[in-house]
């Protein structure tokens, strides 16, 4: 039998109606499916039984293109495609309309699609690694008004920033965060980094995108004496860490690619036009 999981965030679907009904068209259909239910604030990530993700062919994620980020995390370390439906704003990872649901899931059912992957960053910090399918971002705590940041590529010192923080990004997280503080779009397919200042206090200070096989290196630098915690550090919005002076994050191109199952012919400068071009 066809084997599916359905991961829903249920701040949106509310009393997982769609989900339910998800579950119901695929068993009418002679395949089957859990449901795992995802609350928007459970910054812990998503945990999920083996044996729901044993032989599962797909997953099928319902909600918004965050859903998408902490399901990406939680299944990291698996080898099995996403598939969004949209239940956000602007969903640019999740491609599928709830209209358009069952036409969707014949497509899956049927094998009827492409598998895009896209490439992951890991985050280092003290001994621990967190996965990013979009981005790892630092920024100032508390009452800090500007942080310093140490820049190393490659164990070669880039620049100090003296910013709000720095946003590291894959080409899929170009279109988040780091679009807002001024970065460049990356087309998605594309294998780099890029490495975003946000507010620096310099006319200099400019994204710039590395290569992927870079390995970037942070260092907090000390700006105020009386302040213990100088930064926060989030990876893909979640699993916030508080950041001391000389602390150090290694941000890199990991092992692990996400498969994302693409249903229709909507290249990335079609979705880009549609979703911010207005």
């Amino acid at each position: 039998m066809n084997k599916y999981l359905v991961l829903a965030n249920n701040d949106k679907d509310i009393d997982l109606a769609l989900s339910k009904k998800t579950v119901e068209y695929l068993k009418e259909k002679g395949a089957y499916a859990n449901i795992v239910s995802d609350v928007i604030n459970d910054y812990d990530g998503i945990v999920i039984k083996e044996e729901y993700i044993a032989d599962a062919k797909a997953v099928i994620v319902i909600g918004g293109d965050g859903t998408m980020l902490r399901a990406a995390a939680g299944l990291g370390d698996h080898d099995i495609p996403l598939l969004g439906i949209n239940l956000g704003t602007i969903g640019f990872l999740t491609e599928v309309e709830v209209s358009n649901l069952y036409d969707a899931l014949d497509r899956l059912l049927s094998g009827d699609f492409n598998v895009e992957k896209r490439m992951m960053i890991e985050g280092n910090l003290k001994g621990r690694s967190f996965k990013s399918l979009n981005d790892v971002v630092i920024t100032r705590a508390g009452f800090s008004r500007i942080i310093g940041l140490n820049i190393y590529v490659n164990d070669e010192l880039l620049d100090t920033y003296e910013a709000d923080g720095v946003i590291v990004s894959t080409p899929t997280g170009s279109t988040g965060y780091n679009l807002s503080a001024g970065g460049p779009l990356v087309s998605p397919k594309s294998k780099a980094i890029v490495v975003t200042p946000i507010s620096p206090h310099s006319l200099t200070s400019k994204s710039i995108v590395f290569d992927s096989e870079d390995v970037i290196r942070i260092e907090i630098v000390k700006k105020r004496k009386t302040q213990e915690t100088e930064a926060i550090v989030s990876f893909d919005g979640s699993n916030n860490e508080e950041l001391s002076a000389g602390d150090t994050i290694i941000v890199k191109k990991s092992k692990k690619e996400i498969e994302l199952i693409k249903l229709y012919d909507m290249n990335f400068y079609r979705v880009l036009r549609d979703k911010i071009g207005g």
